[in-house]
């Protein structure tokens, strides 16, 4: 079976045991590799960059390399290979759960139950809750939505079509390595700079896509792409900037603002500045654009994937 239907398939299956399923309550590879990181830091750790860099070779490499491994075992066996891709794309993609987390956060919201989001939050990113009344709680959480549909599930469908296998749990392998090591904190600085530059470079291409699909599937496809254009560069990620605006455009509100994150207070620009406040409801809308976006990167990826196939046949 050539390697487009191989990941055609696979990854359609994946994206539908994630919808069916989501993410399992234990055991989640994802997890195993987090801790796997963590052990790695632990006798790597020095509080210099070219060590941070050597603990991301490592533990991406590591990964990329038993996923390549995997592949080659099963090559022989387009059932195998095709199983493979899907479990791979399950594990990795996180749309259900990412939705489920918001709306559990918006329903406690509805509810009047302010501490029961606060408490929830967390879940979803890693603001500070109580800060935060309800309004931007809101907020946080359609960002999280916006930022985490590119992370978690856009990103990984691009790397799937680029790399295979490989592909995909080396995107996903980065974009953890950077949520554990890449922030700025005064033990990783510069020990999590290789992360987090790595992280800019793999999530590129997904952002992209995510803002353009975010853009055509809007409910405001001109105020998306004037938000994109006019606010992207403002935000301080070159990934978060074009995704959060263009999601702020297509549900008509503004992102951005001031936030606090373990104690500091960061004040970002506003994200089309036109819209009104986020407010409760725009919460399931934000999960409900999700949605449409994942689908369509699946389309896109796949037929991403047939293009450079027939090119190179």
């Amino acid at each position: 079976m050539r390697a487009d239907r191989v990941f055609a398939y696979g990854a359609t299956a994946g994206l539908l045991g994630d919808l069916i399923l989501g993410d399992p309550r234990r055991g989640h590879p994802v997890a195993a590799f987090g801790r796997a990181a963590g052990a790695v830091e632990q006798l790597l750790w020095r509080d210099h960059r070219g060590w941070g860099a050597l603990h991301t070779a490592v533990c991406a490499g590591g990964a990329v390399s038993l996923a390549a491994a995997a592949g080659c075992l099963v090559r022989p066996s387009r059932t195998a290979s095709v199983a493979l891709t899907a479990a791979a794309t399950w594990a990795v993609v996180g749309g259900t759960s990412l939705g489920r987390e918001a709306r559990a956060v918006g329903r406690s919201l509805e509810t009047g139950d302010l501490e029961g989001a606060r408490k929830r939050l967390p879940h979803l990113c890693g603001r500070d809750p109580q800060a935060l009344d309800s309004d931007g709680i809101a907020r946080a959480v359609v960002e999280s939505v916006a930022e985490n549909t590119s992370d978690a599930v856009v990103g990984a469908l691009v790397w799937g079509a680029l790399g295979g296998v490989p592909g995909l749990v080396g995107f996903r392998a980065v974009n953890t390595l950077d949520a554990m090591v890449g922030h700025k904190s005064a033990r990783y600085r510069r020990y999590g700079w290789a992360s987090a530059r790595l992280d800019d470079v793999a999530g590129w291409p997904g952002a992209r896509l995510t803002a353009v699909l975010a853009t055509l599937t809007g409910g405001d496809p001109r105020g998306a792409l004037r938000a994109w254009r006019s606010d992207a560069g403002k935000h301080p990620s070159p990934n978060a900037g074009p995704v959060e605006a263009s999601f702020a455009g297509a549900l008509g509100v503004r992102l951005g603002g001031t936030l606090s994150y373990g104690g500091r207070v960061e004040h970002r620009p506003v994200l089309n500045q036109e819209g009104r406040s986020v407010e409760v409801h725009d919460i399931e809308r934000a999960v409900r654009l999700s949605r449409r976006v994942g689908l369509l990167a699946l389309g896109v990826s796949v037929a991403g994937r047939a293009l450079m196939k027939g090119r190179t046949s």
